[in-house]
């Protein structure tokens, strides 16, 4: 079934694509002649088909009473293959068939066969057409050199004009019965050959595996944990349950966990006995044991913390916690699936999809002898899965879905020349799968296609990618990355081996990282000559486009990882709404070497980057990133930094005397950097804004999808429904009142978020509108008793309904505790620009030292001459910590005039001590 693809089914046949048969290329006298063979074969087969279907009523099979017809029949279908230009497929041919429009044949194995036949001799695109519906893969495709398009033609796929063929690796699950009443728990058998279910969809709706906070302490052991008592000794199954450590800002009740704040991961149990939980190996130690560099300065991998130190956010995959809506169970002994329905879910008849297969399309060239010239036109890519973390491995997270594996992978893997016995490379660690994978393949394009559903990344272009596009598709509910480009096991492989030259344009990036937040939205390695522009990316719990790897070197006074990356291209993308979850990224995050200079290294112009949640920079310039040009952006309400940051360069025997090479120039932001040059990094006529109506609409208007492509924001994949819940939900009790904090919906469901309902433990409940959470990313919960330990979760509303609730927030006891004003903000500094100025501020240092007693909440300025008071709130307030350094605008200011700014901190006792800067004339 295919009931949520709307829209799309008019798309096609707007644009004019390659599975159209190039006429003009072929001379008619040439075509008729080659193909009279395949009239004359078609008219015998006609007349067989219909005389099979006069004898079809007797015992013995056909091909055992006429085998020499059977055989004569099959081999003038081979004869004429060569000369066939379509071959039709639909869901309800048969394989038998020849692959006409009238007689198609039923599956893409099948098609693709004759499609094998029919290249070598083809005068222009061999196309395979798919009729509307679901085609139901048992294996993954698998296509090779030999299946590529010759004589400089191509392969197509293609949908038939106004049809939505969806290609799924998926089981559809029927049979739904009562389970349990008391908490609407449902089950129903799966097929036997199902085993680690991670996903589930009903309707087009994802559903999570079950979850939940910790029912007891623990206490960290080299093998795992020590229970405060024995409570989770009797849950069924203890090794199929995952511990999940969630980074992201460390706020309030709310620690960010995992191997850095940028990751989120997981690791399965092995045992329960008693109090003593052991975790399954080599996970365990890949997560807990990093090795760290022989001067014990760092982990010898320079990315994150040696060990997740930390008890685990939530467990996953429990029977005990069945019961929340949403939420499934499967039990692989007995075949059998639990779930609880959502409001308005109806399991009777509701299409209930189960994805098994790891891989959809699997092709796979070398560097001599490349995979070549296949399109896919149309279609829809959904339904496959990934086992990998059910395995001992689990999910040991480094960074953007790359992941440390194998029994000595903590010690070795990646580290190459910086531990005793390192792999090299530096920095190859485990990529995450595509559920669609390419390698070694050269002009493959996707037009218009759609991945969703997916459970690994979308689409892999691995090694030796080469003249690929990517052009008005949509990667939409992916588990992990959406597109994958490139590789980081080969920073200097020879050109017919390097991705190359190719396109990522006009295309719809949203709710990536659905299941692991460390998903991102376009993830690329090592590659040159690249083009990433006019995309739309929002709504994503962390960065939305990464680009390059191997720099993290530099923290050791060391170059970057050599490489062959240059003139690469990030051009007028449109992002928003991103880091809603985790934090240190950026809407553009680069890191490593680029280029050998600024005029072949990475440009980044004309993208328009705003309302990033959780802190990390808009354009970040990472670890050894070197020879950036970030020319003519627009960055606005970014938390902490628009732009970020310089780093000493350690390449080419420079030795860190100055930093690495940085352009940035006439962008749109609000941080107000003043014009300068120095060490290698020049910042030139940047522009200070207070809204984005102050932006030149050119800029505004050519950010992300061109017109033609805009319609693709339309499509529908699920039935709408309320939205998914928040996550991280943190709180601080004061005096009969409590602040409380999340992160925001990812998945909005089937229109946007309009509010927040927050629920006390008491039955206490408020709410907030989603326009005042952006704006002071808390909600002040009061009438509440002091000395009441409490917990919150949160949901949120859409058009639809209101949504699942979050997970609770951990305890917190409300307290009659005295609270003083903060103390005066630290390293305060005031930026001209036209008619408008950039207010730099830090958190107090008192409340550095004590743990901040009570949250700031805002910064309050006080401008004068004039006395005029703004308040700064939000999440870059809510989060600060440390010596970052955060910042927002104020305009309305006259040109020419000089005034001071006093800023002063604001906590729950109200304003503290104020410092004052200025004069400063503005611009």
């Amino acid at each position: 079934m295919y009931p949520y693809t709307e829209g799309r089914q008019n798309h096609a046949s707007n644009h004019r694509s390659t599975r159209q048969f190039k006429e003009g290329r072929n001379s008619p006298v040439k075509r008729r002649r080659l193909c009279t063979s395949a009239l004359v074969a078609g008219i015998f087969l006609k007349f067989h088909s219909e005389f099979y279907a006069e004898i079809s009523h007797m015992d013995l099979p056909i091909m055992t009473r006429f085998p020499k017809t059977s055989s004569l029949i099959l081999g003038l279908a081979l004869f004429a293959a060569p000369c066939i230009a379509q071959i039709y497929v639909s869901p309800f041919g048969a394989d038998a068939n020849p692959g006409t429009k009238a007689n198609p044949v039923r599956t893409l194995a099948r098609a693709t066969a004759l499609a094998r036949r029919a290249i070598p001799a083809a005068q222009g695109d061999v196309t395979i057409l798919l009729a509307g519906g679901t085609y139901r893969l048992t294996r993954p495709l698998e296509l090779g050199p030999e299946d590529s398009g010759a004589n400089g033609h191509n392969l197509v796929y293609a949908a038939d004009p106004g049809a939505r063929p969806i290609i799924s690796g998926g089981v559809r699950i029927t049979g739904w019965r009562l389970f349990n009443s008391a908490k609407n728990i449902w089950s129903a058998k799966v097929p036997p050959y199902v085993k680690g279910a991670r996903q589930l969809y009903i309707d087009g709706v994802r559903a999570t595996r079950t979850r939940g906070r910790l029912p007891v302490a623990l206490t960290m052991t080299p093998t795992g944990y020590t229970a405060a008592n024995a409570t989770m000794a009797s849950w069924k199954h203890p090794s199929w349950m995952e511990f999940v450590y969630t980074g992201g800002n460390s706020v309030w009740s709310e620690r960010g966990e995992g191997l850095g704040s940028w990751t989120q991961p997981r690791c399965p149990v092995a045992s329960i006995v008693g109090t003593t939980i052991t975790m399954q190996q080599p996970c365990w130690d890949n997560s807990t044991m990093r090795v760290m560099l022989p001067s014990g300065e760092r982990t010898a991998n320079l990315v994150g913390p040696m060990s997740v130190g930390k008890e685990p956010t939530y467990v996953e995959n429990a029977f005990e916690l069945l019961g929340t809506p949403g939420q499934f169970y499967l039990d692989r002994d007995t075949s059998t699936i639990y779930y609880t329905p959502r409001p308005g879910e109806d399991l009777a008849t509701a299409d209930v999809e189960l994805p098994v297969l790891q891989s959809l399309i699997d092709a796979t060239g070398t560097p001599a002898d490349p995979v070549h010239n296949i399109v896919f036109s149309g279609i829809q890519f959904s339904y496959a899965t990934w086992r990998g973390p059910n395995g001992p491995d689990g999910f040991s997270e480094i960074q953007a879905g790359y992941q440390v594996t194998g029994p000595d992978g903590y010690a070795k893997q990646g580290l190459c020349t910086l531990v005793p016995g390192g792999e090299c490379p530096y920095g190859d660690w485990t990529k995450e799968p595509g559920d669609v994978r390419f390698q070694f393949a050269h002009n493959i394009q996707f037009l218009r296609d759609d991945f969703v559903h997916l459970g690994a990344a979308g689409l892999d272009l691995g090694e030796g990618a080469q003249n690929d596009l990517v052009q008005g598709s949509i990667f939409k509910d992916i588990s992990g990355n959406g597109l994958e480009l490139a590789s980081v096991n080969a920073p200097l492989a020879p050109p017919a081996a390097f991705a190359s030259d190719n396109r990522i344009e006009n295309n719809l990036f949203e709710d990536v990282g659905a299941e692991y937040r460390g998903g991102i939205g376009i993830v690329i390695g090592y590659a040159r000559h690249t083009l990433v522009a006019h995309n739309l990316l929002e709504q994503l719990p962390y960065a939305s486009i990464s680009i390059g790897w191997g720099g993290w070197p530099d923290k050791i006074r060391k170059a970057g990882q050599a490489n062959n990356s240059a003139l690469n291209v990030l051009s007028d993308n449109l992002i928003h709404n991103e880091m809603l979850v985790l934090s240190d990224g950026g809407g553009i995050y680069t890191q490593g070497l680029t280029g050998s200079s600024l005029a072949d290294g990475e440009r980044v112009s004309g993208n328009v980057v705003y309302n990033q949640y959780s802190s990390g920079h808009a354009i970040y310039t990472d670890n050894g990133g070197s020879m950036i040009t970030v020319d003519g952006n627009v960055m606005f309400h970014d938390d902490h930094d628009n732009w970020g940051s310089r780093h000493r360069d350690w390449y080419d025997d420079n030795d860190g005397k100055v930093d690495d090479p940085l352009l940035i120039e006439n962008n749109y932001w609000q941080q107000g950097d003043p014009d300068a040059s120095r060490e290698n990094v020049t910042e030139n006529g940047n522009h200070i804004i207070t809204s984005l109506s102050e932006t030149p609409a050119s800029i505004l208007d050519n950010a992300g999808l061109e017109p033609a492509y805009r319609n693709i924001v339309d499509l529908r994949f699920a039935k709408p429904a309320p939205p998914q819940a928040p996550t991280r939900v943190a709180a601080w009790g004061g005096n009969g009142y409590a602040d409380v904090t999340w992160s925001p919906t990812v998945d909005q469901g089937g229109s946007p978020v309009e509010a927040y309902i927050v629920r006390a433990s008491n039955g206490e409940e408020t709410r907030i509108s989603s326009d005042d959470f952006w704006k002071y990313a808390y909600v002040k919960f009061t009438g509440l008793h002091s000395g009441q330990p409490l917990t919150f979760t949160v949901s949120a509303v859409n058009r639809q309904g209101v949504g699942v609730a979050s997970l609770p927030s951990l305890p917190v006891t409300l307290s009659d505790r005295t609270i003083a004003p903060p103390a005066a903000p630290a390293g305060v500094r005031v930026y001209p620009g036209k008619n408008a100025v950039s207010i730099h501020f830090q958190l107090p240092h008192e409340d550095r030292a004590d743990g901040q007693p009570s949250p700031i909440l805002a910064y309050q300025v006080t401008v004068n001459p004039g006395g005029r008071k703004v308040t700064f709130t939000g999440r870059n307030v809510i989060v600060l910590e440390g010596r970052h350094t955060t910042f927002n605008t104020i305009g309305g200011l006259e040109s020419g005039k000089s005034y001071t700014f006093s800023v002063t901190a604001v906590n729950n006792a109200g304003p503290g001590t104020p410092v004052t800067v200025g004069p400063v004339t503005v611009q």
